[in-house]
């Protein structure tokens, strides 16, 4: 054995070095852009280290002509760019460097996402298929192919498949065409589906596009399949759209519903409060942004309890300074309640200007989720439907099984009775409207990361507010989250049909028919004081 492994070493060094890459590869960087694109392209199929090692000097400014040979320059030493070696009848004074311009900065673009197909991680690889798909080309079917037959991964590989049906879609040969349109239909793509729609249509001469008539049934099939996966993935993102302002009406909503139920205050500065809570989240992120900075990421956490609590003591200012000594007068307290709302929107312009400010949301709650193209959930607007869940949960539970909560509800049925069987009802309705006051703040939170923070940003949502509270039912928490989702999902869908300014109008209209045939709400309030 050991004569026979001298043997082989021996017959292996005695092999004449076959060059890593064959010249005729590189003579197109010997003639103009187009063939210097051509050969970059082919280097990216190649994918081997010799392939990276030309378009990297390339890339560098290294990469040159000399004569016809395509060669490497190294300092004061050329190399031949085929085979590596040294070349020293060339002096570098004599190298042609190539120039690098867009065009070939775009090429090598792609031949890098080429490489990281067959040698990048499963993101890489996602990321290099992405950009490989909307520059595909016939010279890169064979690189689709090969990286199809190793792929493991379901997400690259639907993305390959898509790109080599593209290149395969102007084939010659109807049976490749076909199981290309069949691969297309994959796709919820608009530009595919176009691409497929030009192929069922006709020339002005009245011939089809496409002369086979089994590719063009083939693209009518595929063509059903990307609209019924199209107009789902648009219902589904309606539907999200308006659980996410049903999320924020809710945030608004709750806290009215209390007040409004224990006191019976049409408080007309409840957005106000909405925008104090706002307003406290643009405070906590300032100061973390100067002593914080490393967790500036987290300001949302850390401006939830902040939030609250500024809302809170603002909301019990205003019940023991103004709304207790109006109680059983509904109409001065409206007036009452919108003089403060003016009053708090002044002290805010005064504070920090009357220009709007802009929130940063936390890379946690950048992106989304893409159903299909130009239908995408972000991520924030998930953080604040799952947000206004928990909240409501916490006043389910606040309400449900806490002595407050028992109270509250006491003086929400029956307030003399409450008060004849001890129930501190002066005590109950400061509490209930810090608790209220409280609830908006945190909707104000949600609020700062949709949209920009001004003095008035809560004046759009007060009527949305209490419509919510009067069409779910007064005091009632189950009213409320059903009336908030519903109004929000019917809403998108109307303003998808109709526009925004109509949909407000038939909304508005709903509710005025709903409550002259049940003036209660969804939800009637129980006990003797409703009778």
């Amino acid at each position: 054995m050991k004569h026979l492994g001298s043997l082989l070493l021996a017959l292996c060094l005695a092999l004449p070095a076959r060059a890593a890459l064959d010249a005729a590869q590189l003579a197109g960087f010997a003639g103009d852009f187009s063939s210097r694109i051509a050969a970059i392209e082919a280097l990216g199929v190649d994918g081997s280290p010799d392939a990276r090692r030309v378009l990297d000097a390339l890339e560098a400014g290294n990469l040159g002509v000399a004569g016809e040979r395509v060669v490497v320059v190294e300092g004061e030493t050329v190399l031949d760019a085929a085979s590596g070696e040294a070349l020293p009848d060339v002096a570098a004074k004599n190298v042609d460097t190539l120039t690098v311009n867009n065009r070939i900065r775009r090429a090598l673009a792609s031949a890098n996402a080429a490489f990281a197909l067959t040698t990048g991680d499963a993101a890489e690889r996602l990321r290099a298929a992405n950009t490989l798909r909307d520059v595909a080309s016939p010279a890169l079917l064979p690189l689709f192919e090969r990286a199809l037959a190793n792929e493991k991964d379901e997400a690259v590989r639907a993305v390959l498949t898509l790109a080599a049906a593209r290149v395969n879609l102007a084939s010659d040969e109807p049976a490749l065409r076909r199981k290309a349109v069949e691969d297309l239909g994959a796709s919820s793509d608009p530009e595919v589906r176009n691409m497929l729609a030009g192929l069922t249509a006709k020339t002005e001469t009245g011939a089809w596009v496409e002369a086979d008539a089994g590719v063009r049934e083939a693209a009518h099939a595929s063509l059903r399949a990307i609209d019924r996966r199209i107009g789902l993935a648009q219902a589904t993102g309606t539907v999200f759209t308006g659980l996410s302002l049903g999320s924020i009406l809710l945030l608004a909503a709750l806290g009215l519903a209390i007040t409004y139920g224990v006191m019976g205050v049409i408080n007309m500065a409840h957005g106000e409060l909405l925008m104090i809570g706002a307003y406290s989240t643009f405070t906590v992120q300032t100061l973390f942004r100067a002593y914080l900075p490393q967790w500036l990421d987290f300001y949302v956490v850390a401006a939830i309890p902040v939030a609250f609590f500024v809302a809170a003591l603002v909301g019990v200012a205003m019940e023991r300074l103004v709304l207790r000594h109006l109680y059983g007068r509904p109409l001065e307290s409206l007036l009452a309640t919108w003089g403060l709302s003016l009053v708090l929107i002044q002290s805010i312009r005064v504070s920090f200007g009357p220009q709007n400010m802009e929130l940063a949301n936390p890379t946690w709650m950048s992106g989304g989720i893409e159903l299909a193209a130009g239908v995408v959930l972000p991520f924030n607007r998930i953080v604040i439907v799952f947000f206004a869940a928990f909240v409501l949960a916490l006043l389910w539970l606040m309400m449900q099984k806490t002595r407050l909560g028992m109270f509250v509800r006491a003086v929400t049925q029956n307030r003399p009775m409450a008060g004849c069987v001890g129930v501190p009802t002066a005590r109950v309705d400061t509490l209930a409207f810090a608790i209220g006051s409280g609830v908006a703040g945190l909707g104000g939170v949600a609020l700062s990361q949709i949209g920009n923070v001004g003095p008035e940003m809560g004046q759009g949502y007060i009527v949305d507010a209490f419509m919510v509270v009067v069409l779910g039912g007064v005091g009632q928490l189950a009213g409320a989250v059903c009336a908030a989702l519903g109004l929000g999902i019917v809403t998108k869908f109307i303003e998808g049909w109709a526009g925004a300014v109509i949909a407000k109008i038939l909304v508005l209209l709903f509710i005025i028919v709903f409550i002259q045939k049940r003036p209660q709400g969804i939800f009637a309030l129980k006990g003797r004081a409703s009778d």
